[in-house]
C-alpha cells in the first residue's frame, strides 16, 4: 500500500501537510480524510504538521497566501517523499486543496520522484512553476463557478490544460458544472463558511464524482 501526501500546513487525521491553508481548507481536509471514500481507498494517507496557522476569513487567508514560502513548501514535500521512499514506500502521490493544489502541481514539476499528483482548485503562478515542465501524471479538479481569477477559475483551469498538453505527461482536467471554489468541503463548518462567502452550491453528486476520479487516478499510478 503506497501513500498519498496531502499538501496543507494544517493538521488532519490521515494526511500529510506541508503548506499553509485557510480555516476553510483545514475543515475540508479533516472532512475528506474521514470520509467513507478515503477510508476505502487502497492507498495510505499520511500526515505531517509544520504549524497550526489558519485564516479565519478571506482577508487573512489572502494574507497567509501572499506570505507563504512556496519554495519552502515544495522542499517540505520533497523531504517527505524522500523519507517515505527510503522507508519502504515504492510510490508516493501528492494532493492538496487551494494552496495545496498549487503546491501539488509545483511538486509534480520539480520533483520527478513523485509518481502522481491530484490537485484541487489551485494553479501555481508562472514565478513558482510552469506546468508545461511537469514530470509526472496530474489530474486536476476545478469548479465551474470558481471566482478566484487566475488561480482556480475556469480560465486558469483551461490554461493549465493547455500547458499540460505540451508536457508529455498523462493528465486530466475536470471542471464540475455549477460548483464554486472549495466545493469538496462538505464539513458542516465548511458549508456554513462557504455560504458566508456567497458560495451556496451543494452538489453531492459532483463531490462523489470528483472522489471517484481521484481515487481511480491514484490507484492507477500508485499500484
Amino acid at each position: 500500500m503506497n501513500p498519498i501526501l496531502r499538501a496543507s500546513r494544517t493538521p488532519s487525521p490521515k494526511t500529510l501537510a506541508s503548506s499553509r491553508a485557510s480555516h476553510s481548507t483545514l475543515l475540508q481536509i479533516r472532512s475528506m480524510a474521514s470520509s467513507p471514500a478515503a477510508a476505502e481507498a487502497t492507498f495510505k494517507k499520511i500526515q505531517i504538521k509544520r504549524d497550526d496557522t489558519v485564516g479565519l476569513d478571506v482577508a487573512e487567508a489572502q494574507h497567509l497566501m501572499d506570505g507563504l514560502d512556496w519554495q519552502g513548501g515544495v522542499k517540505d514535500i520533497q523531504a517527505s517523499v524522500s523519507w517515505l521512499k527510503a522507508n519502504g514506500s515504492k510510490k508516493v502521490g501528492v494532493t492538496g486543496y487551494c494552496m495545496g493544489g498549487d503546491l501539488s502541481i509545483a511538486s509534480a514539476v520539480f520533483l520527478p520522484e513523485i509518481d502522481a499528483a491530484g490537485p484541487f482548485y489551485g494553479v501555481p503562478s508562472s514565478e513558482l512553476a510552469d506546468p508545461a515542465n511537469a514530470n509526472g501524471p496530474i489530474q486536476a479538479h476545478f469548479g465551474e463557478l470558481d471566482c478566484f481569477v487566475g488561480f482556480s477559475d475556469v480560465t486558469a483551469a483551461k490554461a493549465l490544460e493547455e500547458k499540460l498538453k505540451t508536457s508529455g505527461v498523462p493528465f486530466e482536467v475536470h471542471i464540475y458544472p455549477g460548483c464554486a471554489h472549495a466545493f469538496m468541503n462538505r464539513s458542516p463548518e465548511g458549508i456554513e463558511r462557504r455560504k458566508s462567502m456567497g458560495m451556496n452550491d451543494e452538489d453531492e453528486v459532483a463531490v462523489e464524482l470528483a472522489w471517484s476520479h481521484f481515487t481511480s487516478w491514484m490507484t492507477r499510478y500508485l499500484s
